[in-house]
C-alpha cells in the first residue's frame, strides 16, 4: 500500500511538473518570440499584399484559440486591389493565425497552419469592366535559387473558422449580388496541399441572393455541411458530400467549378426531393412566411436544378441552366376557410441555355386546384423564346375568389368577386414579324371587391368583360375587346369600354370616363412614386384607324375629349428626380394632344409647356414607339446640373446601367440622359439656365430634341455681360460619357471677365489672364465629356477666329522673354488691337496660323503650336521697317510659364500630339516633346498637324449643316 502511495504521488508530482512546465512555456514562448513574429507578419503583408493593411495591435498567446499559439491582429482593415484600393475589402475586430511550434522553436520560423476570423466585414466587389478588388495577394517570382535556409513566413493552412462574418458580393459584370450576414464557417484539411479535401460547416443567419436586380432568395437561413476537393494546380473544385438547408429545405449538391483565366467552368446538379410544400414555401420572401405558419400546408414538392457550361465574359459565354418543380396533392387551407385549396398539382420545367432569355424555355405541364364543386382553375403552358416566343396553352378555371382568398387566409388582402376564364393559344408571338398565336379566350369578373390593409376603403362593384380572338397567328386577325371594365371608388365611378381589331393597322374604339385619385389607389396596393393629392380626370372618346395618322387622313379620326392631371409625381429611369406635374390639361383633337395647360417643376427647375403631341395613338399602340411634337417651352429657371444621371435624387428606381454607374463611380455627377423616344420641337424662352455655377440668361431660340440627341438651332443668350449665339448638337452614349458639337460666335467679349468666370477660358486660353480688353470669337468644336460632364481636351477638334478688338497684352511671359532676350521692352505692352488670330485644335495642341502685331516699330509675325498643357513650338518673324520686310527669325520652345528663346533660328522641336481612344474616351497618351529632328521633318510633321485639324473643322461645318 505504501508502494502504491509512492508510485501515485511521483505521477501527481511529475503531472504537476509538466503541467507547470507546459503553463510556463505558454507563458513565456511568446515573450521570447514576440519580435520574430511581428517582424516576420509584417515582412509577408508588405511582400504579398498589394492592398493597403493597418491594424491597432498584435498579440502572441495560447489562450485566444487554446491550445494552439497564435499570432493575433486587433481592428484589422484590409484594403482593395487597383482601382479599388481605397475602397475596405476586409475590416476584422480579430485575425487570428496559428503557428507551428516546432518550426518556430527549433528553426525560428513562422508557419501557419490555422486562421481565426471574428466579427469581419467582407466587400467583394467586380465592376462592369470585370476589374475585382480581391486581387491582393501578391505571388512574386524569384529568379534566383530558393534558398530553403532562409528565414521567413509561410503558410500551409489545415484549419479556418470564419466567426459571424458579413459577406457582401457584389459582381457587376455578372449582374449578380450575394448578402450573407450573420455567417460562420468552419473548414479543415489539407490546404496547403495540392489536392486536398475540405470538410466544411457553414451557417447563414440571413442570405440575400439577386440576379439582374431580381431578388431569388431574400433573408434565408442557410446551414451547408459539404466535403469539396479541391485540385489547386487547376483551381478546381469537385462537389463530393454537399448538404444544404435553405431554411426548412434540404438541397444536395454534386458536380464541379473550375477557375479558368478568363471566366470558370462549371457543372452542377442540386435536388430536393421527397420534401413537403412547406418546407418549399419556407424559402418564399420573408412576408409570406408568417402566413405559412397559421396556415394548414400538406403535400409533397420536388426541386431539381442544374448549371453547366463556361462563363467568360470576353468570349460572350455563359452555362446553361434547367430547373424543374413537381408539387403532388398539395393541401391549403385556413382555419377559418369553409372549403379548402384541394388537389393543388404543379409541373413546372424551365431552361435556359446560355442563360440567354431569348431562348428561355418554360413547360408548365399543370398547375391545378380546386375549391369544392364547380370551383377548380387548370392551367397548362408551353413557350419557347422571348423575342419571337412559340405559344401553347389552355387556362380555364371558374373560382370564387372570395373562397380562394379565406382558403389561402390572405390577412393584407380581402377579394370578392366570380372570375371566369377560359383561353386555348397556340402559335407564334413576335412583335417584330407581327405574328399573334391562334386565339380564342375570354376573362370576366363579376361583382369584384377589394380592400387592402394600407387604405381604409375598397374598390368595389369591379366589372370586367374582356375577349381576345385570333384566327390566322397574324396580327390582321387580332381583336381585343373590354366591354365594359368599371369600378368605383370612394363615390366615383370609373369605366372603359375598348375595341380593338386589327393589330397591323389597329381599328381602335375607346370610351373612358371617369376621377381617379391616384395617390389613393397606389395607397390600397402600398405602392409608392405618386404623390397622395394626384389625381386624373378623363372624359375621352378615341375613334379611328392608327394608319389614319401616319397617312395625313386626319378627317377620318374621332379623337376628342380632355384629360386632366393634378399634382403628380413621375419618375424615369435615367433622371435622379421626380417630376412634379403640378396641372396638365390635355385636349384630344384628331390627331394631336394638345397641352392647353401644362405646368411642372423638377428640383429647382420649372417648366411651361403649350403645344400639342402628334401620333400619341401610335406610341402606345407600336413598339418602341416614338413622340411627336411642338412646344412652346417657357421657363424662370432651369438646373442643368440637377439633370446628370448620377446626382442624387428622390428616385428609386433608376435603370441598372446608372445605378452600376453610381455605385463605381460615387463621386461623379454622370452626364445627362437624353430620352431615344422623341422627337420634339421645342421654341425656347428661358429667363436663366445655369451649368456649373455658368448662368446664361435671356435665353431666346429653337431647341428640338430627336432619336436620343439634342440640337440648339439660332439659339442666343448673355453670358457675363455679352450676348452669344449658338449652334450645338448633344447625345450621351452612357451614364458617363457623352459627346458634342457647337459652333459659337459672340461679340464684345470681356476677356478678364471671362477667365475668371468661366472654367474652360482658364484652362484652354491660359495666356488670357495677362489680356485685358474686348475680343470677339468665331468657333466651332467637338469632343466628348467625361463622367462629369467636363470637356476631355484631347477630345476637341475645331478652330476659328479670335479678333482682339481693343485689348491691352501687358507683360505676356512668351513676349517678355522676346523682349528680353532683344532688349527690347517695348513687347512688355505690344499693340495687338485688330488682330485676328485664327487657330484649329487637335489632339490637344492648338496650331496658330500668321497673325501680325506691333512693338514699337517692329513687326512680329507669329505662328505654330502649342498645347493645353503648356507646351510650346512656336516661330516669330521680327520685322523690321521698312513695312516689316527685312526680318530675323526667332524660336520659342519651352512652356508657357518657362519660355526658351532662340535668336536667329529656324529650329525649334515639335510636339507630339495626344492619343485619345473615342470608342473607350481614354486619354491614351499625353502630348509631348517631340525628339529633335530635321527641319524637314519637323516641316513636314507640322503641316500634318495643321492639316489634320483643319480637316476636323472642315467636319464639324458639315455635320452642323446636316444637322
Amino acid at each position: 500500500m505504501k508502494k502504491f502511495k509512492h508510485i501515485i504521488l511521483k505521477i501527481l508530482k511529475w503531472t504537476g511538473i509538466s503541467l507547470a512546465s507546459i503553463l510556463f512555456l505558454m507563458f513565456i514562448l511568446p515573450i521570447l518570440f514576440p519580435g520574430t513574429i511581428s517582424s516576420q507578419v509584417k515582412i509577408f503583408a508588405n511582400k504579398h499584399l498589394a492592398g493597403k493593411l493597418d491594424y491597432r495591435k498584435t498579440h502572441l498567446t495560447f489562450f485566444r484559440h487554446f491550445p494552439s499559439l497564435t499570432v493575433t491582429v486587433d481592428d484589422l482593415l484590409l484594403k482593395g486591389s487597383k482601382p479599388f484600393q481605397n475602397d475596405t475589402l476586409l475590416a476584422a475586430r480579430e485575425v487570428s493565425v496559428g503557428i507551428n511550434l516546432k518550426n518556430l522553436i527549433f528553426d525560428r520560423q513562422v508557419k501557419i497552419d490555422e486562421i481565426y476570423v471574428t466579427d469581419a466585414y467582407a466587400n467583394v466587389f467586380v465592376n462592369t469592366k470585370g476589374e475585382a478588388n480581391y486581387n491582393v495577394y501578391v505571388s512574386k517570382p524569384s529568379e534566383k535559387p530558393k534558398d530553403t535556409a532562409a528565414a521567413g513566413p509561410s503558410i500551409k493552412l489545415d484549419f479556418i473558422k470564419l466567426k459571424n462574418w458579413n459577406i457582401r458580393y457584389n459582381d457587376h459584370a455578372a449582374r449578380v449580388l450575394v448578402d450573407a450576414k450573420g455567417l460562420n464557417y468552419t473548414g479543415q484539411g489539407g490546404l496547403s496541399e495540392d489536392i486536398f479535401d475540405l470538410e466544411t460547416d457553414l451557417d447563414i443567419n440571413k442570405l440575400d441572393f439577386s440576379l439582374n436586380r431580381i431578388y431569388y432568395a431574400q433573408q434565408k437561413t442557410l446551414h451547408a455541411d459539404l466535403i469539396t476537393r479541391i485540385n489547386t494546380n487547376a483551381l478546381t473544385f469537385v462537389l463530393r458530400k454537399n448538404e444544404l438547408r435553405i431554411n426548412d429545405l434540404p438541397l444536395k449538391f454534386t458536380g464541379f467549378v473550375s477557375i479558368l483565366k478568363d471566366g470558370y467552368n462549371l457543372d452542377i446538379k442540386a435536388a430536393s426531393e421527397k420534401t413537403t410544400i412547406r418546407d418549399m414555401i419556407s424559402v418564399l420572401p420573408p412576408q409570406y412566411l408568417n402566413w405559412a405558419k397559421d396556415t394548414k400546408i400538406e403535400g409533397n414538392s420536388d426541386l431539381f436544378f442544374s448549371l453547366k457550361g463556361r462563363f467568360s465574359e470576353p468570349k460572350n459565354l455563359k452555362p446553361r441552366l434547367n430547373a424543374r418543380l413537381f408539387i403532388q396533392d398539395g393541401y391549403v387551407s385556413n382555419g377559418k376557410a369553409p372549403v379548402p385549396m384541394n388537389h393543388l398539382n404543379m409541373n413546372l420545367n424551365v431552361d435556359l441555355p446560355s442563360l440567354n432569355t431569348d431562348q428561355l424555355g418554360i413547360d408548365l405541364k399543370n398547375l391545378s386546384f380546386d375549391l369544392g364543386a364547380n370551383n377548380s382553375f387548370k392551367a397548362v403552358v408551353q413557350t419557347k423564346g422571348l423575342n419571337e416566343m412559340m405559344v401553347n396553352a389552355n387556362i380555364k378555371g371558374a373560382v370564387n375568389l372570395q373562397t380562394l382568398d379565406q382558403a389561402l387566409g390572405l390577412k393584407d388582402i380581402d377579394v370578392r368577386g366570380m372570375m371566369d376564364t377560359n383561353i386555348q393559344s397556340k402559335g407564334i408571338f413576335s412583335l417584330d414579324k407581327k405574328l399573334f398565336p391562334k386565339t380564342d379566350g375570354y376573362l370576366n369578373l363579376k361583382n369584384g371587391w377589394l380592400k387592402t390593409k394600407y387604405y381604409p376603403n375598397a374598390i368595389q362593384n369591379i366589372s370586367m368583360v374582356a375577349n381576345i380572338v385570333n384566327t390566322d397567328g397574324t396580327f390582321k386577325s387580332l381583336g381585343v375587346k373590354l366591354n365594359p371594365f368599371k369600378f368605383d371608388f370612394e363615390g366615383n365611378p370609373v369605366f372603359i369600354n375598348a375595341d380593338l381589331q386589327n393589330f397591323e393597322d389597329v381599328l381602335y374604339k375607346v370610351r373612358a370616363k371617369g376621377v381617379l385619385n391616384i395617390g389613393r389607389i397606389y395607397k390600397v396596393f402600398a405602392k409608392k412614386g405618386f404623390d397622395v393629392s394626384g389625381l386624373i380626370m378623363a372624359d375621352l372618346s378615341l375613334n379611328g384607324r392608327q394608319s389614319y395618322a401616319t397617312n395625313g387622313q386626319y378627317s377620318r379620326l374621332d379623337n376628342k375629349g380632355n384629360l386632366i392631371l393634378k399634382n403628380i409625381k413621375a419618375t424615369t429611369e435615367y433622371l435622379p428626380k421626380s417630376f412634379f406635374i403640378k396641372e396638365g390639361n390635355f385636349q384630344f383633337e384628331n390627331e394631336k394632344m394638345w397641352f392647353r395647360k401644362f405646368f411642372a417643376t423638377y428640383g429647382k427647375s420649372d417648366f411651361a409647356l403649350n403645344g400639342y403631341l402628334l401620333n400619341t395613338i401610335n406610341y402606345f399602340i407600336e413598339r418602341r414607339g416614338t413622340l411627336h411634337g411642338k412646344f412652346g417651352l417657357n421657363s424662370n429657371y432651369i438646373l442643368i446640373d440637377e439633370f446628370m444621371a448620377l446626382k442624387n435624387g428622390d428616385n428609386s428606381k433608376k435603370s441598372i446601367d446608372v445605378e452600376y454607374a453610381k455605385v463605381e463611380n460615387p463621386k461623379s455627377s454622370g452626364v445627362v440622359i437624353v430620352p431615344d423616344n422623341l422627337d420634339v420641337a421645342l421654341t425656347v424662352n428661358a429667363k436663366k439656365v445655369e451649368f456649373k455655377g455658368l448662368g446664361l440668361n435671356h435665353i431666346k431660340g429653337n431647341a428640338a430634341v430627336e432619336k436620343g440627341q439634342v440640337y440648339l438651332k439660332n439659339t442666343s443668350f448673355d453670358i457675363i455681360g455679352s450676348r452669344m449665339n449658338i449652334d450645338a448638337r448633344y447625345q450621351n452614349e452612357s451614364p458617363l460619357t457623352a459627346n458634342y458639337d457647337v459652333a459659337l460666335k459672340v461679340l464684345d467679349f470681356n476677356v478678364q471677365r471671362a477667365y475668371k468666370e468661366i472654367d474652360m477660358v482658364r484652362e484652354m486660353a491660359t495666356a488670357a489672364k495677362d489680356v485685358k480688353g474686348i475680343v470677339s470669337i468665331d468657333y466651332k468644336l467637338k469632343g466628348d465629356f467625361d463622367k462629369n460632364m467636363k470637356p476631355i481636351y484631347p477630345s476637341l477638334e475645331g478652330g476659328g477666329v479670335v479678333n482682339l478688338r481693343d485689348v491691352e497684352v501687358k507683360n505676356l511671359k512668351m513676349l517678355s522673354a522676346v523682349g528680353d532676350n532683344l532688349g527690347s521692352k517695348a513687347f512688355n505692352d505690344p499693340d495687338m488691337k485688330g488682330v485676328n488670330i485664327e487657330t484649329h485644335i487637335k489632339n490637344n495642341l492648338i496650331h496658330v496660323d500668321k497673325f501680325t502685331f506691333k512693338v514699337s516699330i517692329l513687326r512680329p509675325t507669329v505662328s505654330g503650336t502649342s498645347s493645353f498643357n503648356g507646351l510650346l513650338d512656336l516661330r516669330i518673324r521680327i520685322g523690321i521697317l521698312p513695312g516689316g520686310i527685312i526680318g530675323f527669325p526667332v524660336v520659342v520652345t519651352g512652356t508657357h510659364d518657362k519660355p526658351k528663346i532662340k535668336i536667329f533660328s529656324k529650329k525649334g522641336q515639335g510636339i507630339l500630339d495626344a492619343v485619345y481612344n473615342k470608342k473607350t474616351n481614354k486619354i491614351i497618351r499625353q502630348e509631348k516633346r517631340a525628339e529633335k529632328k530635321t527641319r524637314r521633318q519637323q516641316r513636314k510633321e507640322k503641316e500634318a498637324q495643321e492639316d489634320r485639324a483643319k480637316n476636323a473643322e472642315k467636319q464639324i461645318n458639315k455635320d452642323l449643316k446636316q444637322k
